[in-house]
């Protein structure tokens, strides 16, 4: 094993960031890491000197030179137009792959899933987090929930192999495929396709509203769990509080070239200066981070006296009760109960062994042979005001032609015409679907129909070109 020091970008953050970075980055110099800090500023005083996505451009050059990152909560300002720093860091360094467990440490951090241990694996780059949203009419916003299928492999496969790395028996994939059947429905058909390859795993899939609350009832009854990015921010999070304390949780995002690490919750602005906050968050973020660079004896080292201050009843606020704790610390004091620990091993709670541990190489995906794409009609998304939807209807028909035809028109994803019920709610905002009969449209005549629907006076707020990929519909049915 290397003893050269492995260069790391480390942020300090806002709020209780520089608190417990400082009690973080003190544990593991106690503890020997090989590691070479270099320091950049992010987050809100990045924001407001006009930089409205919280980072400059020396900091990415500092990251894509280390390519590891150790980072404190920020914060983000509320209102002016700022974007999500880890959201934006997510997307911009391929942090593919969020890796959050979940551990009861029963019975000295109080829970009621004393047996829970569990690993949340979360898409990280996609879903209503492309952050692609518009208004459109008076009345009617959207958001663009985008799943692709390399993106679903790269999760997937890194779930499987995460649980077969660790020793772990079973992979639960949680969707909303009952509805969202393409975007949510490809991911379980990939999670399908991939997990065929590993036999000697269980798995299973659940619909995400009962997955989650077979999670928030019989956590225990979990071992690892993926799924699409806005389910697993919040499963994850319900999952980390019901384990003892979202203090305690570290998270990895993992991406090909680069990762960063962190502790799963926010900056706490108001608890900053005060040294009453719980590091333990952030030190489970950097003992991912040394086994990621190669230094799991380290990682070893650390989490294993973490768990004896546990036992021994040394607890911040958060976690402290009367009857299960001994000592109330501050933030300072909880890192030296901890270093005053290392090279001791629990004695009630399993110890870790990280030694050998080296981050997972994953194929990249390889992308299938192009379908037989065919356009056969377009959803034209209108903002009308004017009258009932069969006003609208007949006026639509009419624009028509033997090539287009008005199929069907439907308000919030409801069908209101032809045969729609009066007690069925409209807004302004309404998608009327044209068909070719010969399920084959020439783009003139998509072109010349907005055209007619223009000269018309109609508002087209928005198109979806209509598919089907070898035969298969490219666009979900309508309801009603």
């Amino acid at each position: 094993m290397t003893q050269d020091l492995v260069p790391i970008t480390v942020a300090t953050g806002d709020g209780i960031g520089p608190s417990i970075m400082q009690s973080t980055l003190h544990i593991l110099e106690a503890a020997g890491a090989r590691i070479a800090p270099e320091y950049i500023d992010i987050g809100e005083k990045v924001y407001l000197s006009g930089q409205t996505n919280g980072i400059d451009s020396a900091a990415w050059e500092s990251l894509r030179r280390t390519k590891v990152f150790l980072k404190a909560p920020i914060t983000t300002p509320q209102g002016g137009g700022y974007k999500s720093l880890n959201v934006s860091m997510r997307k911009a360094l391929g942090l593919y792959a969020n890796v959050r467990p979940c551990i009861a440490y029963a019975p000295f951090v109080n829970t009621k899933h004393p047996d829970m241990n569990l690993v949340i694996i979360r898409e990280n780059e996609e879903d209503l987090y492309a952050g692609i949203e518009h208004r459109q009419t008076e009345e009617v916003y959207q958001c663009l929930k985008l799943i692709t299928r390399p993106g679903c492999e790269r999760i997937v496969r890194y779930a499987f192999e995460y649980a077969r790395q660790q020793g772990r028996k079973r992979v639960t994939c949680m969707i909303k495929d009952n509805i969202m059947k393409f975007t949510d429905g490809l991911f379980h058909k990939v999670f399908k396709e991939i997990g065929a390859d590993y036999p000697d795993i269980e798995q299973d899939s659940m619909i995400i509203d009962i997955g989650a609350a077979r999670i928030a009832d019989t956590p225990e009854a979990f071992d690892v769990v993926v799924m699409p990015n806005l389910y697993g921010d919040i499963v994850s999070d319900i999952a980390a509080q019901i384990a003892g304390s979202v203090g305690m949780a570290g998270s990895a995002n993992i991406g090909s070239q680069c990762a960063m690490f962190e502790a799963i919750h926010g900056s706490a602005p108001d608890l900053a200066g005060q040294n009453i906050a719980n590091p333990s968050g952030l030190i489970h973020g950097a003992i991912q981070m040394l086994i990621h660079i190669g230094q799991g004896d380290i990682a070893q080292k650390i989490h294993n006296a973490w768990l004896c201050t546990l036992e021994d009843g040394i607890h911040t606020a958060d976690v402290y009760k009367e009857g299960i704790s001994k000592t109330k610390v501050g933030t300072d004091e909880f890192a030296d109960a901890v270093i005053a620990r290392l090279g001791r091993l629990p004695q009630q709670l399993p110890a870790v062994n990280y030694e050998g541990s080296n981050p997972l190489n994953l194929p990249h995906p390889i992308r299938k042979a192009p379908a037989n794409k065919t356009l056969v009609g377009i959803d034209i998304f209108l903002q009308w005001q004017e009258g009932d939807p069969s006003q609208l209807g007949n006026k639509l028909y009419s624009l028509g032609r033997s090539n287009v035809e008005l199929q069907v028109i439907t308000n919030r994803g409801v069908k209101v015409w032809p045969q729609g019920l009066p007690e069925t709610f409209c807004t302004d905002h309404w998608r009327c679907r044209f068909v070719a009969p010969n399920n084959n449209l020439d783009f003139a005549e998509v072109l010349a129909l907005q055209t007619r629907l223009h000269d018309a006076g109609f508002d087209v707020v928005k198109t979806e070109n209509l598919y089907t990929f070898d035969g298969e519909p490219g666009y979900a049915a309508v309801h009603g």
